[in-house]
């Protein structure tokens, strides 16, 4: 994946957020580039959920700000903010009493899309994530977890939102699942350009998708490199991660980014 060049579309501004009395964030600045994968990394508690949720408004800062293409995301509807992303949880959060045609065209419908164009749409996102056009009439009970995961993803892409907030959505399969879906997350990518955050703590998937790799610890960005460039780092943060995942993530960066 190549990295976009021009202003930000996502950029946190000496950020923070706190839950009581426990600082989640403190002083959180980072920029996401048009088009690119930028992985957030980091152990549980680092704050990376926190950092996609204040994205979309799911959370307020209590200081700073964060700006979407440019505009503070704490001004305007914030429904229309939620509408324009599409949002990817480990959970999927399919509807259970909806068919994979109702959840992946809910957004376009709330937006006034007539019935065909819907229909159509929903028939061209099954194909995108490698799901039957049959897959439509099913309900989420009769797929599984890998099925799931796609629907979850072509229902984040129904309204071909420019920007995706991805949290850890393959973290609950089973690896080889897990594998086909990052390929396959990979090749949409490449054909799609989204603007998309993705919250890990797997260093391999990290290296494998991201264009950058923003590191994570105590609510603060300890680095932020390229896959290869954090291999390589010097910082004792990321040479941890380097050594507890082991050989082999140089093949894995390859693959990540071409």
């Amino acid at each position: 994946m190549q990295l976009a060049t021009d202003s930000p579309v996502i950029e946190f501004r000496d950020v923070s957020y706190r839950v009581g009395g426990t600082q989640v964030l403190s002083g959180f600045n980072l920029q996401v580039m048009r088009g690119e994968t930028l992985v957030l990394l980091g152990r549980s508690g680092s704050g990376k959920t926190t950092s996609l949720k204040l994205v979309n408004r799911l959370l307020s800062p209590a200081s700073g700000e964060i700006r979407v293409k440019g505009v503070s995301n704490a001004e305007g509807d914030v429904i229309r903010l939620r509408r324009s992303m599409g949002y990817v949880i480990q959970e999927v959060g399919l509807f259970p009493h909806f068919s994979v045609e109702r959840n992946i065209g809910l957004v376009p419908k709330i937006e006034g899309w007539p019935e065909d164009r819907i229909h159509a749409r929903v028939q061209e996102l099954l194909h995108t994530v490698g799901l039957a056009a049959d897959t439509a009439t099913r309900y989420p009970h009769q797929l599984s977890g890998g099925q799931r995961q796609r629907v979850g993803v072509a229902r984040a892409l129904g309204a071909d939102p420019e920007i995706l907030l991805m949290d850890e959505p393959f973290g609950a399969l089973d690896p080889i699942t897990r594998d086909e879906l990052q390929r396959e997350f990979l090749l949409l990518q490449q054909r799609l350009h989204k603007t998309v955050v993705f919250v890990t703590h797997d260093l391999r998937e990290a290296v494998r998708l991201g264009s950058r790799i923003a590191l994570m610890e105590a609510g603060r960005l300890v680095t932020l490199l390229t896959p290869g460039e954090f291999l390589r780092s010097a910082d004792p943060l990321a040479a941890a991660y380097v050594r507890a995942f082991g050989e082999g993530l140089g093949s894995t960066a390859n693959r990540g980014t071409t």
